[in-house]
Order: C-alpha cells, then structure tokens, then sequence
C-alpha cells in the first residue's frame, strides 16, 4: 500500500466524564513517542505533587490551569503529533452536557471521532448524545473506543455487549463508517501496541487503525466551488496584465481549459492558467489553495464563488440550517447578525425557530423556541444577498455558516445548512 507521508487527519475525541479521553490521547502520544524530553519532565513532577506512582498521562492534554487542579477538560484543547505513515490535529473536547458547543467546534473538521465507553457503564446517555452530534456533523468515521476493558477481566462478552447496545440507537443516525476497539487507555492495550490481553480482538489496535483510516473519498471531489478570498494584481513589470483570483478549493477539480460560470453574476469564461505555491498546475483539487486567471476580464471579487458551468450550487436568500447556539445571551429573532459564508460576508437575521433538539433525548422541542448557549435547532435565516450555498451533507465547507454579533463582534452561533 503506498503511504501519503503528508495526508493529515484530523479526529475529535468525546466522552462521558471521566471515561478516559485526555489519558487516551496521552497514552497515544506518549506510546508513539511524540512527546518532547522536557514535556514528560514537567508532567512526571505534577504527577508526583498529585500522589501519582508513575505519570499521569491525561497532564498532556489537560493544559488549562483550572483544568489541571479539576482533573477535567473545560476547553477544546489541540494537539499536534506525526508518525511515519501520517499527521494528525487531536481535538480534544468536554464530556459535560454544558459543554455542547465545545464539541461541535472541535468537530466541526474532524475526518474522525472517538467516542470512548466505560466498559462497565455501557452506552449511557452522553454516549448518545455524542454520537448523535457526529451525525450532525456528518463526520465520515467514527471509532467507538470501549475503554477500561482492564475493570471488566477483559471479557469479550462485555465488549459485544456494547457493540449491540451502540449498533442498535445508531442505525438511524447517518455515520458511513463506524469502528469498536476495546482498549484500556491506562494500560495501554489496542492503543499503540496489540493487547495480550484480548486474543479474541482481531482487529487492529487504534493507532493504525488511525494510520489507515482511508479519508481521500471525505472531499467532495465531484461539485466544484471555488470561493474568491482576494484578487491578484502585483505591480511589477514582470506582471503588468496579470490578474489572479486567489482563494482555497473548496470542492472538485479544476483544470485548464474548463468552463465555468462566476456566481452570482452567471458570466461566463474558461480557465487560463492555474497557480500553487510552487509554480503552475495542469489541474488542482480540494482542498488546495490556488491563484486562478481567466480567459475573459470579469469584475470578481471576494465573497463570489468559481464554479463549473453545469454544476452550480442553489443561490438563495432563505436559507434552513442546523443552529448550535454559542453565546451567553439568547437568540434574538429579527435581529440583525452578520453571517459568514465561506469568504462571503453578508447581513442576516432569524426568521423563525422551527424547533429545538432536547440534547438529552434527541426529540424535537417544537414548544420552546428559545435558543440559549449549548442549544442546537433548526432555524430559518434571511440574508441581505443570495448565498451559494451547498447542503451541508454535501460540502462541509459550502454548507455551514456562522453568525456574528454586529455591536460586540462575537461568534453567537454556527450553522449547518440542510
């Protein structure tokens, strides 16, 4: 099998309190030493302080002070580590409820999320909860980490009990892929390294199965959307005509030669030459960052999208999306918000509260309509300018929105277009 030294993957973890997550990603980084002498110094010294043998390995993810002196995690915290075969970004986020939108961000991107269960607790509510906002996101992968397997004597019965118990409330969800290792985190089994302790575990252990995670097919390689960040004109003489729309591919390919149409204008034109970091390209694809010249001088500017000419997303002013509410104030209905749509910034404002999800139960709420931090509804928003807009089960990146507060500046929520 031929190895992408450069594909980074980026994967979520989430978890009850307490079921293991900061020690699993310690155990992680520690066993696949990708941790500096100096980090491991600093942690066996707080481990020591806290009355602890050996090391504490959840110290290397939980950084926050508060935290620390907790033993929880509070805030989204990332970590960065490589291996031979691949990159990852670690998002480590909150198990508590009123930390909802602390996992929708951490999620937000991620290619795979690792749901961790107590081995002797089974799937509990949070376990649903969790996995029901993966769906949400429409996270390709998800790993289902039963953790602690070293409390239960390492019984298979108790792992395929909480494969059936998972299996059973997950079939409605939408998740295209879904994995279950049984590990213990503290001990290290099926984390980096085989467990002797579970022959009757034939799959791989959570790292490689990390290693080979197959996330190319993840991009939507077949919509093309290029969202214009900025507009090239360097004035030098080696340059004097050149004009280059610059921005990230956020969705197929582009080559030279193709048509396409610039939305929302509709005009027409074909590609002349595309530009990467190193020189020019016969073709480029999601999610490169490229400067685009066109055969036909076209007024474009930030916030219009590059599209092929016989695949355009819907343009609309009335748009329905999953809302997860991020502030400590509520909602306003017909207030104005500034919404953020990939590099389009436009005005918009909540038409209506269709209904709220209870986090706890997943049912529709269609009585209270009032949408407060760590709430998530479906919301219809009306903007100034048509958006171009993909749903977001299509396209990650055409499809979510975010809300900002015009007078404070704040992010207020964050939207998936359905």
């Amino acid at each position: 099998m031929e190895i992408n030294n450069n594909q980074l993957l980026r994967f979520t973890t989430a978890g009850s309190v307490d079921d293991g997550k900061s020690t699993l990603i310690g155990r992680l980084l520690y066993d696949s030493k990708s941790i500096f002498e100096d980090q491991i110094q600093a942690i066996e010294s707080s481990s020591q302080k806290k009355g602890y043998d050996g090391i504490d390995l959840a110290l290397f993810t939980d950084g926050l002070r508060d935290e620390r002196e907790q033993g929880i995690t509070i805030d989204v915290a990332y970590r960065y580590f490589t291996t031979p075969k691949r990159k990852f970004i670690i998002a480590d986020t909150p198990g508590h409820i009123q930390y909802t939108r602390n996992m929708v961000t951490g999620a937000s991107t991620a290619n795979a999320a690792i749901i961790l269960v107590d081995a002797r607790h089974g799937i509990i509510e949070q376990t649903k909860r969790h996995a029901f906002i993966a769906s949400l996101l429409h996270i390709p992968h998800v790993i289902v980490c039963v953790n602690k397997m070293d409390l239960v004597d390492f019984q298979e019965s108790s792992f395929n009990e909480i494969i059936g118990a998972f299996e059973e409330f997950s079939s409605k969800m939408l998740i295209k892929d879904i994995r279950f290792i049984p590990i213990s985190a503290l001990k290290g089994d099926n984390v980096v390294n085989r467990s002797d302790n579970m022959p009757w575990y034939q799959g791989a252990p959570l790292l490689h199965t990390l290693e080979t995670l197959h996330i190319s097919s993840d991009i939507n390689k077949v919509d093309t959307r290029f969202p214009i960040q900025t507009v090239l004109r360097p004035q030098s003489e080696q340059f004097l005509d050149f004009r280059g729309y610059a921005g990230r591919l956020a969705g197929g390919i582009l080559r030279i030669g193709d048509k396409v149409t610039i939305m929302p204008s509709g005009f027409t034109s074909t590609i002349k030459s595309l530009n990467g970091p190193s020189g020019f390209l016969d073709e480029a694809f999601a999610p490169m960052s490229i400067a685009v010249t066109l055969n036909d001088d076209i007024d474009i500017s930030r916030g219009d999208m590059l599209v092929k000419s016989n695949n355009v997303p819907e343009a609309s002013q009335d748009i329905e999306v999953m809302l997860c509410w991020l502030n400590n104030d509520d909602a306003k209905p017909r207030a104005k918000y500034t919404i953020m749509h990939t590099t389009n910034e436009q005005k918009a404002m909540i038409k209506e509260v269709v209904y709220k999800i209870d986090i706890n139960n997943l049912g529709r709420n269609t009585k209270d309509k009032t949408l407060k931090m760590n709430d998530i509804g479906k919301v219809r928003l009306r903007t100034t300018q048509p958006l171009m807009i993909d749903s977001y089960r299509k396209n990650r990146t055409t499809g979510s929105i975010i809300l900002i507060d015009e007078n404070t500046n704040e992010t207020v929520a964050t939207g998936m277009v359905i």
